[in-house]
């Protein structure tokens, strides 16, 4: 394989310097050892580019996809159904083959769907003003966090132990360069635990809470009482939502939130490996100059008819960067398209419905699981669609062996000091998802088969 590669060692050599590195080792010394390969690839010297192409496909399908298994996994990307006509009106080449819409006069036609896709996104989320989409749910957050900065003069914010840790992660990235100070704030009994960080807020106030709900648990949040501790510290407030739930549970704006995030991927999107997906964004009419990203606005033309734009382009970075509190500069469109879509061909009923499918299957499926010797709750909370559970054996081996039954089982997750992680060692539950892609039978032999492997 050696002869395919590019790039000749004195380039290696000069990009390893400029990175402060001194091997290829340290480049990807951040990648785990047991996703490394210990020696090449066992491929013969010479070899047609077509038979390799043949050897690997070969070796992909030696994996198991979420089409070979019946789906209960979720921790941010859900098996949802996508109608036909989402993929019908989606695929169409106006939309796949659009140019990015600077030029109004040839581009109304995105504009209009992007103009769409924001009213509905601003309805699900409670707030006047959405934009017209993100990278995914956790560059949004991100975007938030930086708004709440900009809006405030302050650095630190207090992040709830419930929100997904690999949205945490990538604050904490971000807040290397921006100097934003994330604090913790940990869970109790499935919900946030404000009171815990109140000595630090007199000597250092917060910019904004970051909650989401319903939480990585699946647990509802108490939006409203986060609501009071912002107002206590000056704060902003900046939620998560789940799309989904909108159809039934009350939005972000309801309960006052100055901004709402989401992760748009259950309209549309398939679940492929984690993206490309879809952020939503939303905030409240006053931070309209600092909302990140592309915005559309529906005006007249100078012949009065209905005409889109990209507007307020001073808010980005590439007009005025000495002002600006985002670099943001884009937007998905095709995805975020798709999504308008989908919700449109839902409608306010089928939304609903939809939310309650998934509620019942979870309720349903909760409670069968329950049922089974030594499995028990890991927090008792409301929840919608998603539901944490300890088990009496390794919830990293139970996916293992529950693959070969068929079944993606769930999400391996640690519970730390009130804090959601990624297990790297022990797992103290399992992360369960239940769409209304699941029937009664599958759920039955989703926990026949569970019941099974613990045994």
């Amino acid at each position: 394989m050696g002869h395919f590669v590019p790039h000749t060692d004195e380039e290696l050599a000069s990009m390893l310097a400029d990175l402060g590195l001194s091997s290829l080792e340290d480049l990807f010394s951040t990648v785990p050892e047991a996703l490394r390969l210990a020696q090449g690839l066992d491929l013969p010297d010479g070899l047609a580019e077509a038979d390799v192409a043949d050897v690997m496909a070969g070796l992909a399908q030696r994996n198991r996809t979420g089409s070979d298994l019946v789906c209960f996994a979720g921790a941010g990307a859900y098996d949802h159904d996508t109608p036909a006509a989402t993929r019908a009106l989606a695929g169409r080449s106006e939309f796949v083959t659009a140019y990015t819409p600077y030029q109004p006069e040839v581009a109304q036609g995105v504009l209009q769907a992007l103009f769409e896709y924001q009213t509905l996104v601003a309805r699900l989320a409670g707030l006047e003003v959405a934009n017209a989409s993100l990278y995914d749910g956790a560059s949004a957050a991100v975007e938030a966090v930086n708004l709440a900065a900009a809006a405030t003069g302050r650095q630190p914010i207090w992040v709830s132990g419930g929100i997904h840790p690999h949205w945490r992660e990538v604050l904490a990235t971000y807040a290397k360069g921006t100097g934003h100070q994330l604090v913790t704030a940990p869970l109790r009994d499935g919900q946030t635990d404000w009171s815990a960080l109140e000595d630090t807020a007199s000597a250092n106030p917060p910019a904004a809470l970051l909650v989401s709900s319903p939480n990585y648990l699946g647990c509802f949040e108490h939006l409203d009482a986060a609501r009071v501790v912002a107002d206590r510290h000056g704060a902003l407030l900046l939620a998560g939502f789940d799309p989904v739930a909108s159809g039934v549970a009350h939005t972000p704006g309801h309960f006052g939130a100055d901004v709402a995030v989401g992760e748009g991927q259950p309209f549309g999107t398939p679940i492929a490996f984690g993206g490309p997906y879809l952020g939503l964004f939303a905030c409240r009419r006053e931070h309209v100059r600092r909302l990140p990203g592309r915005l559309v606005g529906r005006t007249l033309d100078t012949e009065g008819r209905t005409a889109y734009v990209t507007t307020l382009r001073a808010r980005e970075q590439d007009i005025r960067r000495e002002k600006a509190s985002s670099n943001v500069c884009t937007n998905q469109t095709l995805i975020a398209v798709t999504c308008m879509i989908q919700l449109s061909w839902l409608g306010t009923q089928g939304l609903a419905e939809l939310a309650l499918r998934c509620a019942r299957g979870t309720r349903y499926a909760r409670q069968a699981l329950l049922a089974i010797p030594g499995v028990t709750p890991l927090v008792e909370a409301p929840v919608l669609r998603e539901f944490a559970l300890h088990l009496p054996l390794d919830p990293c081996v139970v996916v293992e062996r529950m693959a070969e039954e068929g079944f993606l089982a769930g999400v391996p997750l640690a519970l730390r000091d009130g804090e959601v992680l990624d297990p790297t060692a022990e797992a103290d539950g399992l992360l369960i998802a239940v769409t209304e892609r699941r029937t009664r039978t599958e759920i039955d032999a989703f926990v026949a088969a569970l019941e099974k492997v613990i045994r």
